[in-house]
């Protein structure tokens, strides 16, 4: 038998007010929603391709400025090269509609104008630097965001929301605050002899990166991402081959060739890979917005490792830079963005067999498709034949 003063305590504390032990966990809850774990890896997911991009970087400035190997194309040729050798022949014995010859002969001038413009879009940023200061490139660069969510609200009828718009601001000041830096550090600018084309050639290239961005998030959303980097490769490859015999074909015989310069080439093609294989899978989970936020960190990885490797000068506003990027990518991955529900487009980004338990029956319809979603998407999915 209990003792009375016992059951006096648990008395009180069956009888305790419900919002005094429900009160910390609410807290905890909140804060649980905004930071949990498809957060922190989509977070981490954009930083491996800011670190991608970064290694990109140094081979290609160690190219240049130790080698004087000025070959921009023939490095894209390279990276096209493996695409083919890995994605186009894995199509190319793929049976039924998704082998090669039954997705060419049903959207070939589509990839065609893709790859294109893929080409040209790295071929006009890394053209740019022998025109603008580095500072121009940095924040002109930044246009391929405004890019990408005009042409997602327009063609994809993607539908953001404050958070979203105020991320975006967060993340650009972090931009503006480390091209601050530079310019107070007196960090190497370049000659920036013809400084009007080379600003011109960013906002163009910064375009065509986001007319890319976007293709690939319907492709990789609707179709695959074997289909997308095997096309790439097919005509990304048979382009730029044209591009280098055109245009590079002197430069690419001054090179002197050595184990060296042969790692280089290597280190950048084994970078660029990455970036096309992984990006896809970036993109399918989060949209290519997300991506090209998180991408606006990889010139601090690249500055970071400058202190070490070219002597770089520090100030600490890279490192809050860093962190109001950070900031702005949390801003805008805490919240999911839909899609306007439009019949004829939503059965282009929805798979037809899945069941829509979230549109309502009753009523006035609602743009509560969720499209950009943090939870992990089902691996095979059944494909939307597109024409």
């Amino acid at each position: 038998m209990m003792p009375e003063h016992q059951n006096h305590v648990v008395t009180t504390i069956e009888t305790m007010p419900s919002e005094t032990v429900t009160a910390s966990p609410s807290l905890f809850q909140r804060m649980k929603k905004v930071f949990n774990r498809e957060l922190l890896l989509t977070l981490a997911l954009g930083q491996v391709l800011s670190l991608l991009i970064c290694g990109i970087g140094l081979t290609s400035k160690y190219l240049a400025d130790d080698y004087h190997a000025n070959t921009p194309v023939f490095q894209s040729f390279l990276n096209y090269i493996l695409l083919f050798l890995v994605y186009t022949t894995t199509l190319a014995v793929r049976q039924g509609e998704e082998n090669l010859l039954a997705i060419l002969k049903r959207r070939w001038w589509k990839y065609m104008i893709l790859g294109l413009i893929d080409i040209e879009a790295n071929y006009l940023v890394i053209k740019a630097y022998q025109y603008t200061t580095l500072t121009s490139v940095q924040l002109l660069d930044c246009f391929v965001i405004p890019v990408v969510l005009l042409l997602s609200w327009f063609f994809l009828l993607v539908r953001y929301k404050v958070l979203h718009f105020v991320g975006v601001g967060v993340c650009l000041l972090g931009m503006g605050c480390m091209v601050g830096a530079d310019v107070l550090v007196g960090r190497q600018q370049g000659l920036g002899d013809h400084k009007l084309l080379g600003d011109l050639l960013v906002l163009a290239g910064a375009t065509l990166y986001g007319i890319s961005n976007v293709c690939e998030e319907f492709i990789v959303k609707n179709l695959s991402r074997v289909e997308f980097l095997g096309m790439m490769g097919l005509f990304g490859s048979f382009f730029s081959g044209i591009q280098l015999a055109i245009m590079e074909h002197k430069e690419l015989l001054k090179v002197q060739w050595d184990w060296q310069i042969g790692l280089l080439y290597i280190g950048f093609s084994a970078c660029m890979f990455g970036l096309y294989s992984f990006m896809p899978l970036v993109i399918k989970r989060t949209s290519a917005t997300a991506v090209n936020l998180s991408l606006l960190t990889a010139d601090l990885y690249s500055l970071f490792c400058g202190l070490f490797l070219f002597q770089y000068k520090f100030s600490g506003l890279y490192l809050l830079s860093f962190f109001i990027i950070i900031l702005g990518l949390v801003f805008y991955s805490s919240s999911s963005t839909y899609v306007a529900q439009d019949p004829r487009v939503y059965k282009q980004f929805r798979n037809a067999g899945n069941a829509i338990t979230d549109t309502p029956t009753v009523g006035p319809l609602e743009p509560s498709v969720t499209y950009t979603s943090l939870r992990q998407e089902i691996e095979e999915e059944p494909r939307v034949r597109v024409a």
